[in-house]
């Protein structure tokens, strides 16, 4: 029997790289051992802008399949979901979400479309320009249209409306940018798997935010997420509340994240965020294809809770591979 031989394939990070840009070496690496120990040859490729001629030099070692970890080009998340279409060109299997799920759960705003098309409750969302919309005294946030990682979302992202923002948001445009209606209450992260008999939920993950006062947005932003010695990342913790959540709303989760999964047309893996109002009512906020699998990341969090080992997560993704 022929080993097969896999490539897993990377975001070159930048010269200046901050952490969330570096983080996807952890997750190369891991994977390369994991796939190791099941009898595949790997090696690892880093991607960068000239990602049309470094897919075709990839595609004339002909490999069995490819490991796909490119979360964005040039630290643009925009750009993404051209690596799977360039695999899909050469008929290369490859992990993950495919070039259709990846280009529109990478845009929030067209996330948000799909979402309330299948009656799958969300915040109401506008672009920069709509801020006559907005109603005075609602609190809002504004996010980066095509990035993850919580890039560009700081405290400041959090705001109450008056007219007196105006100003502020001229800075915005709408192609990069979205405002969407601020869910004060609990975040949760469901990470859902691929399995023989379909998807599965991994156990339920909440964020909860500890010390912080009252004029503090309890958001995961930038610095919760990456920087390590900020308040923000030592008060901003993962936990499984098992039974601290009614079995009605955990229901209600579940079903809305394997509704997200059918919605998308999702494979391999996935995470999805929910914010939960003070009403009990879940809102999904992101939809999270190919989420970061980094030995300390939610995921394997998840995963560890549900006793599955490294290597058997990453074989439930390549036994899900697209073709």
């Amino acid at each position: 029997m022929t080993e097969k031989k896999c490539f897993v394939i990377y975001n070159k990070p930048g010269r200046n790289a901050l952490a969330d840009e570096l983080d996807v070496l952890n997750q190369a690496d891991e994977i390369k051992k994991a796939l190791g120990s099941l009898g595949i040859t790997t090696y690892t490729k880093a991607i960068t802008g000239d990602f049309m001629n470094e897919i075709e030099s990839l595609a004339s070692e002909k490999p069995d399949f490819v490991f796909n970890l490119v979360e964005s080009i040039n630290n643009k998340g925009e750009l993404c979901y051209f690596i799977p279409a360039l695999l899909n060109m050469h008929s290369i299997p490859y992990s993950g979400n495919t070039v259709e799920a990846l280009f529109i759960t990478t845009s929030k705003i067209l996330t948000g479309k799909f979402l309330r098309r299948a009656g799958i409750q969300t915040p109401e969302s506008y672009s920069p320009s709509q801020y006559e919309k907005l109603k005075t005294g609602k609190r809002y946030i504004i996010k980066p249209v095509w990035e993850d990682g919580s890039s560009g979302i700081t405290q400041d992202s959090v705001f109450t409306w008056s007219q007196g923002n105006i100003k502020r948001l001229q800075d915005f445009d709408d192609s990069h940018w979205l405002i969407e209606e601020y869910i004060d209450g609990r975040e949760f992260n469901i990470s859902v798997l691929a399995g023989e008999k379909g998807p599965e939920v991994l156990p339920l993950a909440e964020i909860v935010f500890q010390n912080f006062g009252e004029d503090m947005p309890r958001i995961v932003d930038f610095k919760a997420k990456w920087i390590e010695d900020s308040f923000e990342y030592k008060n901003t913790v993962r936990c499984f509340p098992d039974n601290d959540i009614a079995p009605e709303l955990m229901k209600k989760i579940y079903t809305m994240a394997l509704e997200c999964w059918s919605i998308f047309g999702l494979k391999g893996y996935a995470r999805i965020d929910m914010r939960v109002d003070n009403n009990d009512i879940p809102y999904v906020i992101e939809v999270n294809a190919n989420p970061c699998i980094s030995p300390d990341s939610g995921f394997i969090a998840a995963s560890k809770k549900a006793g599955l080992e490294y290597t058997d997560l990453v074989k439930r993704i390549i036994n899900d591979m697209n073709s």
